[in-house]
């Protein structure tokens, strides 16, 4: 189903030459950690994400209570089912998979990856498929093996995939941050 078109060695490299804006830094030194601390995301922490994911999405995220997400959330990072967490988050009003995998990469406990068409394209899919529970899950367990199998965090394997797609593939699709 996934196969990585880059060997597991170059992972490093590709990573490092990912460009950040500052978000991704502000997001691991400080969201991360208080999110983890405190264990659900405040609305602006919510709306910051959703934004970095996908600017396009920001009208409706805007519709979600600060009650809603802070429950949601809350919930979401509780809980140890991988399925769940996913089932939760897509409650949200402008979260769909890749946003609520973005909020999981970024805020979880455990690692996940960002879905994403880029780092799918990395992982040998010319199409982002149609997303189902069975995929996502297989999305997450293969990344994180391709994360155990080559010593890296999951932030350095996402990087790398995204980079290997935006320097490799022919695309005339933009987007922001991993969107």
């Amino acid at each position: 189903m996934f196969r990585i078109r880059f060997p597991l060695d170059q992972i490093p490299d590709w990573a490092a030459r990912f460009e950040d804006d500052g978000s991704d830094a502000r997001f691991l030194a400080d969201v991360r950690p208080a999110v983890r601390r405190r264990g659900y995301l405040t609305p602006r922490e919510f709306r910051d994400l959703c934004y970095w994911k996908t600017p396009r999405s920001q009208s409706r995220c805007r519709r979600n209570a600060a009650g809603d997400i802070r429950t949601i959330t809350q919930a979401a990072l509780a809980t140890t089912d991988d399925a769940l967490k996913m089932d939760l988050l897509r409650l949200l009003q402008g979260v769909d998979w890749p946003t609520a995998s973005t909020i999981l990469h970024f805020c979880d406990r455990r690692p996940f990856p960002i879905l994403d068409y880029r780092a799918l394209w990395s992982l040998g899919y010319v199409r982002p498929p149609h997303y189902t529970m069975p995929f996502w899950l297989g999305y997450v367990g293969y990344v994180r093996e391709l994360a155990r199998r080559s010593g890296h965090p999951m932030r350095t394997v996402d990087r790398a995939l995204w980079q290997y797609s935006k320097s490799r593939q022919h695309s005339t699709r933009t987007h922001h941050g991993q969107g």
